[in-house]
């Protein structure tokens, strides 16, 4: 799924016993390590339905499993609609939505380009033009037929793939901390490999100091740090969401090739900026937009970001600048 980009200072790592409480539990899942730290009511049941509800997500969603509803998808484009589960079909109907407001700066049906490439794999390369071009030309968002009351979904061309890397992990989030706070945790922090959600206030009532990652440099150090306080208006504190070109990437000739891919271009997105870091009260929608602003560019991007309330960035340019949306609470290093 998708990326490692933000970590959570002071982590308290696992304190696993069969027969005790767990300050935090650490578990790999959704192709990423994810640290689950329940700070009152740590019960094992919790912790258990967490990460069963992760697991379950994944392999609905995830395209490197054959069977989740995802790669079955991919594998009738152009046949015949799929029904799925119903929060696949939600996941999918949202990536839609922000492919529309982004005007496919963020695009579900990218998959094709992300197989093309290959980046991260073993088969990682620089693709020819021909073959680009090709790819370019099954990606739109458009061509995903929903019907809601069959919960089919239907990709109109064949060749077609899905990919919810950019938005899934986000869900399994907001679902990880839903069933948290369900079950009466009052304090709580998730880290999905860096789609990060914290839970109420911390004990002596300091704000959550969540480090951005320095581009560039070892992992852990930081750019500079976001301060988090509780939001009335949220069941859970905040959730933090970046997006960048150092988490994964290949070099040739010289030249650098990040995982986050212009759709209209069929290349790696260069557009000034390295990182973009998105805090709101929902991950998937941070998940999501997160993408989206790094592919529009600054400008356009903060412009988007002009429709969503109680919705915060934070832009990492190539000269390691940083500029903030006005309430961002960013402390530069």
């Amino acid at each position: 799924m998708k990326k490692i980009l933000v970590f959570i200072l002071t982590v308290s790592f696992a304190l696993l016993s069969c027969t005790q409480k767990e300050s935090s539990r650490i578990e790999f899942a959704l192709g990423t390590v994810c640290v689950v730290t329940l700070y009152d009511n740590a019960h094992d049941k919790i912790y258990n339905d967490i990460f069963l509800r992760l697991r379950e997500i994944e392999n609905r969603m995830s395209v490197n499993i054959p069977s989740s509803d995802v790669s079955r998808i991919n594998s009738a484009a152009g046949i015949k609609p799929v029904l799925v589960n119903e929060d696949v079909f939600m996941v999918i109907e949202r990536a839609k939505y922000f492919a529309e407001i982004s005007n496919g700066a963020f695009d579900p049906t990218v998959g094709p380009l992300v197989s093309l490439w290959g980046i991260g794999s073993d088969e990682q390369r620089v693709p020819p033009l021909s073959e680009i071009e090709k790819a370019v030309n099954l990606i739109n968002w458009r061509n995903v037929e929903l019907n809601a009351e069959a919960k089919s979904v239907y990709l109109t061309v064949q060749g077609m793939a899905l990919d919810l890397g950019a938005i899934a992990k986000g869900y399994a989030a907001d679902e990880a901390a839903l069933i948290a706070i369900n079950a009466g945790v009052k304090r709580a922090k998730i880290d999905l490999g860096g789609n990060v959600i914290l839970i109420g206030e911390k004990t002596d009532k300091t704000p959550w100091k969540v480090g951005i990652q320095n581009p560039g440099e070892e992992r852990g150090s930081v750019l500079g740090i976001v301060q988090i306080t509780p939001s009335l208006q949220s069941p859970f504190t905040k959730t933090i969401v970046t997006s960048g070109v150092y988490e994964r990437f290949f070099e040739e000739n010289g030249k650098r090739y990040h995982h986050i891919f212009d759709p209209s271009t069929g290349f790696p997105s260069y557009n000034g900026l390295l990182s973009v870091t998105i805090i709101t009260n929902n991950s998937m929608d941070a998940d999501a937009l997160s993408t989206a602003v790094f592919v529009l560019g600054y400008e356009k991007g903060n412009a988007l970001l002009e429709s969503f309330p109680e919705t915060e960035a934070v832009f990492v340019f190539d000269d390691r600048s940083a500029k903030t949306t006005a309430d961002a609470n960013f402390i530069f290093f």
